[in-house]
């Protein structure tokens, strides 16, 4: 498993909809890239000189995140993203 470090976040992607909801199918080349993920792992927190910033996220939170600049990793035959947590845009309750 990985252990992220600082504010970084370890994501499980949801998968993208084969189909929108009319029906249509779309190839891989018209799927929106998926902007919501599971919370496998968080860092500790930002550094800063007040201390160690806790964080937002917990392990198990679905959330939505920016789509780019982020980094995609596969362990295991599994595919995950590491997503720093100010590219977190909010938790799905």
């Amino acid at each position: 498993m990985i252990r992220p470090l600082h504010d970084n976040v370890v994501l499980e992607v949801e998968k993208a909809e084969e189909k929108t909801a009319s029906g249509i199918i779309l190839t891989d080349t018209n799927k929106e890239v998926p902007t919501i993920g599971k919370v496998i792992a968080v860092g500790p927190g930002k550094a800063s000189h007040k201390g160690v910033k806790p964080m937002s996220v917990k392990v198990g939170d679905r959330v939505i995140f920016e789509k780019y600049g982020n980094s995609e990793v596969k362990i295991e035959d599994k595919e995950y993203l590491l997503v720093a947590e100010d590219k977190i845009l909010g938790v799905i309750e």
